[in-house]
Order: C-alpha cells, then structure tokens, then sequence
C-alpha cells in the first residue's frame, strides 16, 4: 500500500518519523454538505528513510502487506477457529458452548499474545520510496 506523507523529523539511523493526516470517509469535501463533524486524524510513523528525504517533503510511504495479512488472520480467524473446534470437541460430552467458549478465549488470549510480541519488536515496516 502506498500514501502520500510528510516528513516530520530526519534521524541519523536512516529513519524519519513521517506524518500521515487520515481524511474522512467523505473525502474531505464538508464544506459541501454542510459539515459532517469527522474529525482530521493525524497518524505519526517512523518509516526506513533510504533516500535521505528531509524535514517537511512530501514523500510516498510504502508498507508491507504481510505483516497487516498475519495480524488480521491471527485477530479474526483464530479465535472463531479455536471456537468451532472447541465447539464440536464439547459436543462429544454435551458441553458444547462451555469448550467453544474457553476455545474462543484461548484465541483471545493468543491474539493479547501476539500484540504484546509486535509491539515488542518495533519492527519498522514502512519504507520512503519517493
């Protein structure tokens, strides 16, 4: 995915922190339709910065699709999984919803578990490309 961003800070590691202004989901145009009262969101981002872009260009962000690929499996597909399997396993014993339920929160403790290992890592995942 790609976006149109402006640098906010240079680092010397080749890195820049960008920032990223989300519009609403009208595009922008309120002034047309009397305002819709979304507000601006402002995202900040440190990105890898190999082209050496400075303070206040505007540049293009790349980022990887994988790592949003394997959050978004791990988030919505896990614990609906683990529910269905615990599901059917406690149909054996006519405790169906009890082990669909400690299945679905098996998959909600996993994905508390792989948030906590993201946001160890602060793997950078954003690229200035142009």
């Amino acid at each position: 995915m790609e976006q149109l961003v402006r640098v906010k800070e240079a680092f010397d590691d080749g890195t820049a922190m960008v920032i990223h202004v989300r519009e609403s989901a009208c595009s922008g145009d309120c002034h047309k339709c009397s305002g819709c009262g979304a507000a601006e969101q402002q995202l900040l981002v440190t990105a890898r910065n190999p082209i050496g872009a400075k303070l206040g260009e505007k540049v293009r962000l790349r980022s990887e699709s994988a790592p949003v690929l394997k959050a978004a499996v791990v988030l919505y597909i896990l614990p609906l999984v683990l529910f269905f399997a615990g599901y059917a396993l406690g149909c054996l014993w006519q405790l169906g919803w009890l082990v669909g339920l400690a299945g679905f929160l098996l998959g909600l403790g996993c994905v508390i578990g792989y948030d906590r290992l993201v946001v160890r890592k602060q793997k950078s995942v954003y690229i200035i490309f142009g």
